[in-house]
């Protein structure tokens, strides 16, 4: 199967012949995304609530650690910090994003990260067949089995992090 991208992700994903559609997001002339993703989505028969976002998060003891999140649910900062036994926690910067994890802004996956970045995935994801993940290239995405996604992220804590 040839992509029409190609990143570290799509690279696992191939490795572990897990099947993906490269999903095409049209970039405004700003090269910042579109905005209405969600109409996008609906029209390629996907969820618009599947979007797996990656959030990255930096610790009072200066780590990196990315929550992967399904769905409309906001991190719940407290539960955060408790799991992580850290009493402060603030959202990366925008230039700390590729930085840490090789991928800017907008594209950050939830898999194919750095080893220094701790993974957190929300039992959001386990909601949707199907979900939706950053490509490592702005401009696209990734539709794979949420099943799969899971099965590549065994190392990731799992719990429930977001509050609705």
């Amino acid at each position: 199967m040839s992509t029409p991208i190609s990143s570290p992700v799509t690279d696992l994903l191939e490795g572990q012949n897990i099947s993906f559609e490269v999903i095409e997001i049209p970039l405004s002339e700003d090269k910042k995304p579109i905005r209405n993703l969600e109409e996008l989505l609906t029209a390629e028969g996907l969820d618009p609530t599947s979007v797996v976002r990656s959030i990255l998060f930096k610790t009072g003891s200066d780590k990196f650690v990315l929550l992967g999140v399904a769905g409309a649910g906001r991190a719940d900062w407290g539960v955060l910090r408790k799991h992580l036994d850290e009493r402060k926690l603030r959202m990366a910067e925008f230039d700390e994003v590729p930085e840490q994890t090789g991928y800017v802004v907008g594209a950050v996956p939830p898999i194919a990260l750095p080893d220094t970045i701790k993974v957190l995935i929300d039992e959001s994801v386990s909601n949707y067949d199907k979900v939706v993940i950053g490509s490592g290239v702005l401009g696209f995405a990734l539709a794979l089995k949420a099943a799969d996604l899971q099965a590549l992220m065994v190392e990731a804590d799992k719990g429930i992090f977001v509050k609705e």
